[in-house]
């Protein structure tokens, strides 16, 4: 699932869940995207970074969890864990490998690393299609 910042015509920003970028355009060409401030169709995404955690925000931070929250960080955990064990790590040279994987540079293979914000920007402006991954404090990488 993804995560989306979206914005209507109005400037009402708010988010949504999708499996994909294939999947928010076909609800978006039906008719099943709306504002929930004020119900307009027009709607597009914003664009985002992705959360940078510090040790400091962590602290304030707090989620008392019940059951399903306990679930869903577990399917995060797992999710985490599956990409790592399925990509190759290329570390801060991230926006750089995924370019090329998107311009048809290099062969096509799943990555994962560090971005900073301009780069995750620059990203997105060239349609690159990528996605935060969560990180844990328990997280090696």
């Amino acid at each position: 699932m993804i995560r989306f910042s979206l914005i209507c015509e109005h400037e009402h920003e708010f988010e949504a869940w999708f499996r994909s970028n294939d999947d928010f355009d076909t609800q978006k060409k039906r008719g099943f995207v709306d504002c929930p401030s004020c119900g307009s169709h027009k709607v597009d995404k914003a664009l985002m970074a992705p959360a940078v955690s510090t040790g400091r925000k962590q602290e304030k931070i707090a989620l008392a969890m019940g059951e399903a929250q306990k679930q869903a960080l577990a399917q995060l955990k797992a999710m985490a864990e599956k990409v790592r064990e399925n990509a190759d790590y290329v570390g801060d040279k991230f926006a750089e490998e995924a370019r090329k994987i998107h311009f048809g540079e290099t062969d096509p293979r799943g990555i994962y690393g560090e971005a900073t914000v301009d780069e995750a920007k620059s990203l997105v402006e060239d349609g690159v299609e990528f996605m935060p991954i969560p990180c844990f404090p328990d997280d090696r990488n």
